[in-house]
């Protein structure tokens, strides 16, 4: 029986290599690229279960959309959202600080170098502010 085992956010920036190395030094994300020598038009991003694939669009910038509530274009479900929101907001400033939400998940957004905005979000098994 056909079974869907995920979806994968897949975002046009103009420079494949600078943005797989940011999500590398800064989020942990390994990064297989194609064609293996720059300019590469195409990379997967992945770290633990969490795929993001970067398209090659030269001269490309995102319109930033702005919204009541914000507007996200990813949302990557993870345990330890904690801890992990404490590394990267020692090395990238952060968009929204880690925040528990009415429905439970503790939550904090990054924005990376071309405007994209991650949403990092958990259950951390902390009732406490």
């Amino acid at each position: 029986m056909p079974r869907l085992k995920s979806a994968v956010p897949t975002f046009l920036v103009s420079d494949v290599e600078n943005t797989a190395g940011w999500y590398q030094r800064e989020l942990g994300f390994t990064a297989s690229v194609f064609p293996h020598q720059p300019p590469h038009v195409y990379a997967s991003l992945q770290r633990d279960g969490a795929e993001i694939m970067l398209l090659r669009q030269p001269g490309y910038k995102k319109e930033e959309i702005v919204r009541t509530g914000g507007a996200w274009d990813a949302y990557i479900r993870m345990d330890g959202v904690r801890q992990f929101c404490d590394e990267v907001r020692s090395r990238i400033g952060l968009k929204m600080e880690l925040t528990r939400q009415t429905y439970g998940d503790w939550e904090f957004e990054v924005r990376d170098p071309n405007g994209y905005v991650l949403v990092f979000g958990g259950f951390d098994g902390d009732t406490e502010g």
